[in-house]
């Protein structure tokens, strides 16, 4: 279909190098600095576990930020990614699955980006517990708030949105993904351990700066949003011409609504 995503599967835990790669940019853009600032305190050596570390893109953002000695530990569950991550942030390897992480002890700092969305609310939870018990800080970035905007706006877009929304929330092997509730669940989660909780909004600024990124994306939103509501298929695909005609012109914007979150404790 003409508008299936080329390198990204929204709400997937698979991702392309080459997904990655493309969206690295705006995700440092929509990064939320000043959460980075109270980590500034935090006494070195850090060691720092980036939980679903991709190709890096955190610990690249990250590591000039902090404090240092550090000692990064790059978690992920496919080995490609973990290759592509120690090239760049020196760190160590864990290829693992996140249930798999038991024990943070010694942990200064956990962080992870575009990764919240993709649990469920007890393995959110269950990360809480772990970072609260070891004392260790975290930094949760980029985790979808839904609603996504564009303009000029058209009438097909809030139920796009909607539909889309409800895929990220769908379950998954007997799982419901969280999506657009992570950031609020993560916060009340770490809120009743008694940690001190921050958060801010870090939407991407997608149009004209980012062609590349707000094609695949929109292509992305909007065949997950056919495939949570099979009826928006017929207006999907005129839909999608007008949209690239727009960002062809530098007339296209999009705002996708994304939170970041820091727990001290």
């Amino acid at each position: 279909m003409e508008w299936d995503a080329r390198l990204s599967t929204p709400g997937s835990p698979v991702c392309a190098p080459d997904w990655l790669a493309l969206r690295e940019p705006a995700d440092a853009e929509a990064r939320a600095a000043d959460l980075v600032e109270p980590l500034r305190a935090l006494a070195p050596p850090l060691v720092v576990r980036d939980l679903g570390c991709g190709s890096g893109s955190m610990g690249r953002w990250l590591a000039p930020r902090l404090p240092r000695p550090q000692r990064w530990f790059l978690h992920d569950r496919d080995p490609g990614l973990l290759a592509i991550a120690a090239g760049s942030v020196p760190g160590e390897p864990v290829q693992a699955e996140l249930a798999e992480l038991t024990d943070l002890a010694g942990t200064t700092l956990v962080t992870c980006s575009a990764l919240l969305d993709l649990l469920t609310a007890e393995e959110v939870r269950r990360l809480a517990r772990l970072c609260v018990g070891a004392g260790a800080a975290a930094l949760f970035t980029l985790s979808v708030t839904g609603g996504a905007r564009l303009a000029p706006a058209e009438p097909l877009d809030a139920r796009l949105a909607a539909a889309f929304d409800a895929h990220q929330r769908r379950p998954v092997a007997g799982r419901r993904l969280l999506g657009p509730d992570a950031g609020t669940v993560a916060a009340e989660a770490f809120g009743a351990l008694g940690a001190t909780v921050t958060t801010r909004p870090s939407p991407w600024r997608l149009g004209p700066a980012h062609p590349e990124l707000t094609e695949e994306w929109l292509r992305g939103w909007i065949a997950a949003a056919c495939a949570q509501e099979p009826a928006l298929a017929a207006e999907a695909g005129p839909y999608l011409r007008r949209r690239l005609e727009a960002l062809a012109a530098g007339e296209l914007r999009a705002e996708v609504g994304h939170v970041d979150l820091l727990a001290l404790t």
